[in-house]
C-alpha cells in the first residue's frame, strides 16, 4: 500500500475546505482559531497557518489582525459578475431569498434567445428565471441561460429559495458539475418596462442596472450566460490582487 505523501498543510486545507462547503462554518462567522485547528489536526501553528493562508488566497476567508479568520464566501470568484450575491448578503447581515419564476427550453433560433452571445446560437438552450429578494424586497431579476445538455433533467426542485444553497454558482457547480475559469461582463442602464416594473414593484420607466455576464471553461467554451437586472444602489469593489487558481 502506497503511503500518503500529501503535505500536512495541504491535507488540513482540503479538510477545512470540505467543511466550509458542507456549511460547517457559516458565512460571516469566525473560523476556529489557529491554536484550536492546530490541536485538532495535530500539527504546528505554522502548518495550520499555511493551510488557512491558502483559503485566504482562494477567497474563501479573510484574516484580520486581532480578529482571526472570517468566512467570506463559499463561491469565491475573481470576476465581479461571478461573485455570490447570496454570500454577500449573508455576510452583510441580510436575508437573501429567491423566487423561482420559470424554467424553459428553446430550440436554436428561437426569438427568446435571439440576443444571446453567438457562442450559444447553435445549440438548444435552457433558461432559468429567478427573482432575488433581500429582506423581502425584490432586488434582482436573474435570467440564467446554458446549453440544455449541461442542465440535463433540471427541475424547479434543483433551485432552493432560502439558505446558502440558493446560490446559483453553487447549484451550477455542485448539482450540474459546470466548471468555469473566466468570465466577461457588460454593464448598461435600462429602463423598467411594464413587466419589470411589476416584478420590482416600481413605476415603469425607472432606471435599472443590467449586467450581462458570460462564463467560460478552460477550453474557452461558454458554459452559461446571465442577464441580471438590478434595482437599487450597486457598489463594486475593485482590487489589483489576483488569486492563484487551484483545482479541487
Amino acid at each position: 500500500m502506497q503511503a500518503d505523501t500529501t503535505p500536512k498543510y495541504e491535507h488540513a486545507y482540503r479538510v477545512i475546505l470540505g467543511r466550509l462547503k458542507a456549511g460547517r462554518y457559516p458565512i460571516g462567522g469566525r473560523m476556529p482559531t489557529e491554536s484550536e485547528l492546530a490541536r485538532h489536526f495535530d500539527v504546528s501553528r505554522v502548518t495550520i497557518r499555511r493551510a488557512l493562508d491558502m483559503l485566504v488566497q482562494d477567497g474563501y476567508v479573510e484574516s484580520k489582525q486581532g480578529s482571526g479568520y472570517t468566512v467570506l464566501t463559499l463561491s469565491p470568484a475573481s470576476d465581479t459578475c461571478l461573485t455570490s450575491f447570496t454570500d454577500a448578503m449573508l455576510r452583510a447581515g441580510h436575508e437573501p431569498t429567491s423566487r423561482f419564476l420559470s424554467l424553459d427550453h428553446f430550440a436554436p433560433g428561437a426569438p427568446e434567445i435571439a440576443d444571446l452571445p453567438p457562442e450559444l446560437s447553435d445549440t438548444p438552450i435552457t433558461r432559468l428565471i429567478r427573482l432575488r429578494l433581500v429582506d423581502g424586497t425584490p432586488r434582482m431579476l436573474v435570467m440564467t441561460y446554458a446549453p440544455s445538455h449541461l442542465l440535463k433533467d433540471a427541475t424547479a426542485a434543483d433551485f432552493p429559495e432560502t439558505g446558502p444553497a440558493q446560490s446559483i454558482l453553487r447549484i451550477l457547480s455542485s448539482r450540474f458539475r459546470l466548471n468555469w475559469s473566466a468570465a466577461c461582463e457588460d454593464i448598461s442602464p435600462v429602463l423598467a418596462d411594464a413587466d419589470m416594473a411589476r416584478i420590482f414593484e416600481i413605476e415603469p420607466g425607472l432606471p435599472l442596472l443590467k449586467q450581462a455576464c458570460s462564463a467560460f471553461d478552460d477550453q474557452g467554451r461558454m458554459v452559461f450566460h446571465e442577464d441580471v437586472f438590478r434595482n437599487g444602489r450597486v457598489s463594486f469593489n475593485l482590487s489589483p490582487r489576483a488569486r492563484t487558481p487551484r483545482h479541487h
